[in-house]
Formats: C-alpha cells, sequence, structure tokens
C-alpha cells in the first residue's frame, strides 16, 4: 500500500507529533507499505534519521505567510516560491515563528488553511495535489493533525482516494486563539471533516472530547494509542540515586513551573535531601527566558545545585536520560490528548506520576504503572512523590509494569497494523461513499 503522511515540521526544536509520524512511516516501511513522509511549512526536527530525507517541503512556511498577507504572491512563479522553501531559510525563521501562537494574524492563517481551495493558500494545495499525481497516485493520505482538515476535500475529489486525519493537541492551540478567529477555526473545522473518511484519537479522552466539539459521529472516530519502538529504551538494571525526571517540551504548558514548585516544596520537607531534579526536552530561542527564570528560581530557593536541564536531546541521550530517573512526572495543565513520554518512560521501566485527568487518568488506570496526584495541587504532587521515593524497589517494579505495557500495546509496530486496518476499511468504502 502506497501512502502519504503529511506533517508540519517545527524546524528548530523536537515535535512528538513529527517523531510519531516519522517512526510510524519507517515501520510501515519495515511491514513491506511504501510511506512517504511530505514535510509542512518547516523542515522537521527529528531525534533520529529521517524516513523521507529527500522529500521536498509543501506550504512552506514563508510563502504560507506571504500569500496569507499580500495577493500578489498566490499568483507568483514557482521559480519564486522556490527560492522562498530553501531549507537553510525556513531553518532561519523557525525560532520566531515558534513562539508566534495565539495572535490575531495566526488565527486569520490558521483559518484560511482550513477552508482549504477556498483559502489564501489555494495554489499551494495545487502544487500538492500535481506533485502526488507525478510521483505515484497513493492509496490513502494520512493527516497529522485536523488543522490539515481543509486539504481532505480536493485531495479525495481530485484523487479518488481517502484520507485519514489525526487527532492529537487541537484543542488547546484553537482555544488559544483570538476572537472572532478561534469561533471561526471551531466552526470550519468542524464543517470540513465531513471530508475525512476517519479521524484517528490517541485516547478515548480527547476521542470524546474532540467528538463532541468537532460534531463527528461515533463512526468516524477510532482510537489507536501512540506507539514506540522499546527497544530504543533500556531499563536500568538497578533503581537509580533518588531522581525526579521531567521529559518534555520546556514551557508552562506541559508543568514545568509545577514540577520545580514542587521540587522546591519537597526540599523543604526535608526527608529526601539527596533527591535530584532532572529536566530535559525540547527548547527554542522564546523559551530560554521562562527556563532561566526557574533557574533562578532554584538557585534562590537553595535547590539549584541539585538540579540539571538538557535541550534539545538526541534519541540516545534520552534513553540515558531516563535511566537516571526514579520517576517521571509531566504534570500539563492543559487536556493532554496522549503523552508520548508516557510510554517512553515506561519502556525505560520508569513509573510515572501524572494529574488525575485529561489521558493520563486512563493511561495509568489501563497499566498500573505509576500514580496520579489531584490537578494544580503541588503537595499532592509531592505527596506522590514522595511514596515512591520512599520505596525505590516498588517503583522500580512499577516501571517493570510500564515495559510490559508498552511491549504489549505501546509499540509502533502495533499502532502501523491498526492504522494500516482503518485505512484499507477506508479504501474500500470509498467507491460507496462516492
Amino acid at each position: 500500500m502506497k501512502i502519504f503522511l503529511l506533517t508540519p515540521g517545527t524546524g528548530s526544536y523536537h515535535c512528538g507529533v513529527c517523531m510519531r509520524d516519522n517512526a510510524l512511516a519507517k515501520e510501515l516501511h519495515r511491514q513491506g507499505h511504501d510511506a512517504v513522509v511530505l514535510p509542512m511549512y518547516l523542515p522537521l526536527t527529528l531525534d533520529e534519521a529521517a524516513a523521507s530525507p529527500d522529500t521536498r517541503i509543501f506550504f512552506g512556511g514563508i510563502n504560507v505567510y506571504l500569500q496569507q498577507k499580500f495577493a500578489i504572491f498566490r499568483h507568483t512563479p514557482r521559480w519564486l516560491d522556490a527560492l522562498f522553501n530553501q531549507r537553510w531559510l525556513l531553518k532561519l525563521v523557525a525560532g520566531s515563528a515558534a513562539s508566534q501562537t495565539g495572535g490575531a494574524e495566526i488565527g486569520e492563517l490558521t483559518h484560511s488553511m482550513l477552508l482549504g481551495e477556498d483559502g489564501k493558500q489555494g495554489k499551494e494545495l495545487d502544487e500538492l495535489i500535481a506533485w502526488m499525481r507525478q510521483h505515484g497516485k497513493p492509496d490513502a493520505v494520512w493527516l497529522s493533525t485536523a488543522l490539515l482538515t481543509g486539504l481532505a476535500r480536493r485531495i479525495t475529489r481530485e484523487l479518488g482516494i481517502p484520507v485519514i486525519g489525526s487527532l492529537q493537541g487541537e484543542d488547546s492551540f484553537l482555544d488559544s486563539l483570538a476572537e472572532p478567529w478561534r469561533t471561526r477555526c471551531w466552526d470550519t473545522l468542524a464543517e470540513r471533516s465531513r471530508d475525512v473518511a476517519a479521524f484517528v484519537a490517541p485516547s478515548h479522552y480527547y476521542a470524546d472530547l474532540m467528538g463532541q466539539r468537532m460534531k463527528l459521529t461515533p463512526a468516524k472516530l477510532r482510537v489507536i494509542p501512540n506507539g514506540i519502538a522499546p527497544e530504543d529504551f533500556t531499563p536500568a538494571p538497578a533503581p537509580p540515586p533518588l531522581a525526579i525526571g521531567y521529559l518534555a517540551r520546556m514551557i508552562a504548558g506541559k508543568g514545568l513551573g509545577t514540577v520545580v514548585d514542587a521540587f522546591i516544596l519537597l526540599k523543604k520537607r526535608g526527608h529526601f535531601p539527596a533527591a535530584k531534579l532532572l529536566v530535559a526536552g525540547a527548547m527554542t530561542a522564546g523559551d530560554e527566558a521562562y527556563v532561566e527564570s526557574l533557574k533562578t528560581k532554584l538557585y534562590v530557593a537553595g535547590c539549584g545545585a541539585d538540579a540539571e536541564f538538557h535541550s534539545n536531546v538526541s534519541r540516545e541521550e534520552k534513553g540515558s536520560f531516563l535511566r537516571r530517573c526514579t520517576l517521571l512526572s509531566v504534570p500539563a495543565t492543559y487536556g493532554e490528548a496522549f503523552g508520548l513520554y508516557i510510554p517512553e518512560a515506561w519502556a525505560a521501566g520508569v513509573p510515572v506520576v501524572q494529574p488525575d485527568c485529561a489521558a493520563f487518568t486512563e493511561l495509568v488506570a489501563a497499566t498500573g504503572a505509576g500514580a496520579l496526584f489531584e490537578p494544580a495541587n503541588v503537595e499532592s504532587l509531592v505527596s506522590a512523590w514522595e511514596k515512591l521515593l520512599a520505596d525505590p524497589a516498588a517503583a522500580h517494579a512499577l516501571g517493570a509494569k510500564g515495559r510490559e505495557a508498552v511491549e504489549r500495546d505501546y509499540t509502533i509496530a502495533r499502532m502501523a497494523e491498526r492504522f494500516v486496518a482503518l485505512t484499507r476499511e477506508s479504501i474500500d468504502a470509498v467507491p460507496t461513499a462516492r
């Protein structure tokens, strides 16, 4: 089966969706399928070799912005567009683009992309479909985010193939937009979702949430948990020295500030004076000021020497980092759809301590490989930490349960098999739908 995966890149920091799609494409290759990752907007920033290293970038970020702002760029020749699509130039602008969320310009641009052929980037969609024809029509197209739903109508009509969309984190992004664009984007997303054969959510929590907000019928929704390659992560042979780990982008929304506050309180309680705080994850230039403020806070509290920060770690560094952790906490302050860091920690034999909300509740309940605490309650978080820190052997045993759960339910191979089954089902349904 031939599949094209459309995946927006970040250009400047590791993105869980990018890494998931890249791993998915590589697994599809291993299973005998022809899967091609088509980067959009900016180059992909990965922690492993790219599955499709020579593929051009579609809807280049500079061109998309210029077409949004100035009508003349909606009619410029392709040779001029190609100049703005050079990877080095896109990476140059990626840092500033990463910090632009929620403003009126972003809302207007998001709405235009959701409009697809009726938006201001119509010629980019023309180019994408022409490229697909030239390089062998695929059997299906996968969209890594529902924010690309506007592309589905023309792809399905012109190529006669199903388009399948993934759901992951769109609600927090759309809710951050300024009005009137927030409402317009939600309404257009619901209307354009009719053009997608099926949507896949990584958790039941997120399927229910987005099903309601996008007005999707149950038949259009599937739950396929995200998967990883467990062989990339090796558990520590014995419980490591006491350490609390955080592995996610270094921003407030992922709960890094909560972890820092909790670590300071843990130190003040005095039961575990030797405990360390280990922080790793993606960090952009726009995140540096926030991270520095947290480091200062730790030093003022007398805890700075017990905390480490490691930004933009590689796959190998991530594995080594996790082996040093007694437990992992990423107390995201928004409704996390899944959290790829959860199975990564489990694969390394590390239990998790997460807020009792969003996808965390069902993940921990399904595996027993961690503990839950009262959301937005730092004292509850510290108490949950202390229970595991007081019994490293028990924490290690919970981590082993997590490893078993990953090998059973959260592998990239199992995820790929489920996606392929849904794709075959969607292909069979196309003639009837048309």
